[in-house]
C-alpha cells in the first residue's frame, strides 16, 4: 500500500506585512541619507598639510670648461 502525504494548501495572503517593512525601511534610510549624507558630502574640505621642506646646501663642484691651451692633433 502507498503512503500519501497530504501537504498543507499554500496561504495565499502572506507577503504583506513584509512588504510594509522594506517600504518603511527604505524610507527612513533615505531620510537618513537627506539628513546627514548630503551635508557632509557639501562640507567636506581637503585637508592642508603644511610641513615646511629641510633646506640642503651642497656646494656645486668647480667645472673647468676652458679648452686646453696645446689641442693634440
Amino acid at each position: 500500500m502507498a503512503t500519501v502525504v497530504n501537504n498543507p494548501a499554500p496561504q495565499q495572503n502572506s507577503g504583506g506585512f513584509g512588504f510594509i517593512i522594506v517600504v518603511v525601511f527604505l524610507i527612513v534610510s533615505l531620510g537618513l541619507l537627506v539628513t546627514y549624507g548630503i551635508p557632509a558630502l557639501q562640507s567636506r574640505r581637503v585637508i592642508q598639510v603644511n610641513v615646511p621642506t629641510p633646506e640642503i646646501n651642497v656646494e656645486a663642484p668647480q667645472v673647468n670648461v676652458d679648452a686646453p691651451a696645446n689641442p693634440i692633433e
